[in-house]
Formats: C-alpha cells, sequence, structure tokens
C-alpha cells in the first residue's frame, strides 16, 4: 500500500450535550459591557490614570499638573473609565476628586497579578 492508498478515519469529535448547550448559550451571550471595558482599557493614558488613582484618591487638577495633559483632554478619559464603572468621583470643595471603584480596584489587582511580571 502507497501512503496515498492509506486513508486514516479519525473518529468525530463530540462534545457531551451539556457541554454544547453552555457554548451556545455563551455564544449568545451579550458581552456589550466587557468589549467596553476593555476597549477603555485599551488605552495607555487610561490604564496609568487608573495605576495612579490606585495609589490614591486624586484631584483632577494633580493629575493634570502629572500627566500634562490638558484638564479637557483628561476630563474625556475620566468619563470613559466613569462609564465604564471603573472609577468614581466626589466633590471635596472645589475640587473633583476621583477614586478607583469596586470593580475598579479588583479589575486593576487582577491585571497587575496576572501581568505581574511585565508590568
Amino acid at each position: 500500500m502507497t501512503d496515498q492508498e492509506i486513508k486514516i478515519i479519525q473518529e468525530p469529535y463530540i462534545l457531551p450535550d451539556a457541554t454544547t448547550l453552555e457554548v451556545h448559550a455563551v455564544m449568545e451571550e451579550n458581552v456589550d459591557k466587557l468589549v467596553s471595558v476593555f476597549k477603555v482599557l485599551s488605552d495607555p493614558v487610561r490604564i496609568r490614570i487608573l495605576k495612579a488613582l490606585q495609589i490614591s484618591e486624586l484631584c483632577v487638577c494633580v493629575l493634570v499638573e502629572i500627566t500634562d495633559y490638558k484638564h479637557s483632554a483628561l476630563s474625556y478619559h475620566l468619563k470613559l473609565l466613569k462609564d465604564a464603572d471603573l472609577v468614581d468621583s466626589r466633590r471635596d470643595k472645589n475640587f473633583q476628586i476621583y477614586y478607583l471603584t469596586e470593580t475598579g480596584d479588583k479589575l486593576l489587582r487582577s491585571i497587575n497579578s496576572s501581568f505581574k511580571k511585565e508590568i
């Protein structure tokens, strides 16, 4: 027999019905919120803001001074982070103070621990 004449019969790959149903359910889930969070995290400026807020609550004025970004540019990034529920803010007299939400803190801790060697 030559190599061309040898036909390999391969067993079909079969998933248990329960697994198939779970996979189908996951593929139909609405992942818009998760996608939006990853889009927010795709910008280095926003990652740096999150890392800074992990150290301490910060006033926008401090972020402007530290980053050398204009107030309007930082406000844009902070709004995206806020819309993604990663940061929140409170007013303290004349200052707008930003801080990590519980979600933002957990996410950043997870990222830091997952990429500890690379960050």
